[in-house]
């Protein structure tokens, strides 16, 4: 289940605006592990040594264990939106942060495509029917040693979750527009491991978009924005 197909939502200007943009701006295909496409020659992919060059590094001390998130927009009446989730509070890793679904590919998985729909179903009950491929994000490597490769899909608003709440604590939505306003990227630092990491957040009202989930966000809005914006 790798090729991408056309959308067969019903149109408004919104969602017009953003698929006519997401089809030629985005990767038709999946990035490779090691790709390095999505930047100039020999760079490495996107991740979070964009702002701390110095944790490329560590994060290339050791091969990198393959994850796929799925980036769900879903069209509502009043413009083109995006789900998060939030992790459940007892999660060893990450627990309470916003992420989007998805998780680590594992061997049965064909694809990329295929691992972020299936973490979509396990986490938040999406049925994979729901989701139509759109494209491709670069890989985002983490300082952790995640490379992820986030996959665009349009969900049918229609679409019902059932969150697992072993995984998911919560899912909100949050309009495209204000994702894709640069003026809502903010940088903030944290200590990590004995010094200060700067980091993009994107606060939302109550919610604290951040890491590796706003790291992909930006990706979002670099590939989308105008060439001049």
């Amino acid at each position: 289940m790798t090729d991408l197909a056309a959308p067969q939502v019903l149109g408004s200007p919104a969602l017009d605006a953003f698929l006519e943009r997401a089809r030629t701006r985005l990767r038709p295909t999946p990035p490779g592990p090691q790709d390095q496409t999505a930047n100039p020659p020999a760079a490495p992919p996107r991740g979070d040594h964009d702002l701390e060059p110095d944790v490329l590094e560590a994060a290339l001390a050791r091969p990198p264990r393959l994850a796929a998130v799925l980036v769900p927009v879903v069209p509502r009446d009043d413009g083109v939106s995006v789900l998060f989730t939030v992790r459940a509070s007892h999660l060893r890793d990450h627990s309470g942060q916003i992420a989007f679904p998805g998780g680590k590919i594992d061997p049965a998985d064909p694809s990329p495509l295929a691992a972020a729909l299936r973490e979509a179903e396990e986490e938040i009950g999406l049925d994979r029917a729901a989701v139509t491929p759109i494209g491709y994000l670069d890989a985002y490597l983490s300082g952790t040693g995640f490379l992820v490769t986030p996959v665009v899909g349009l969900v049918a608003p229609d679409a019902r979750l059932s969150l697992n709440p072993h995984e998911v604590a919560e899912a909100f939505e949050v309009p495209l527009d204000f994702l894709m306003d640069v003026a809502n990227h903010a940088l903030h630092s944290r200590e990590w491991r004995g010094r200060q990491r700067r980091y993009y957040a994107i606060p939302f009202g109550e919610r604290y978009i951040w890491g590796v989930t706003a790291g992909i966000v930006r990706n979002l809005y670099d590939r989308l924005r105008d060439a001049d914006g």
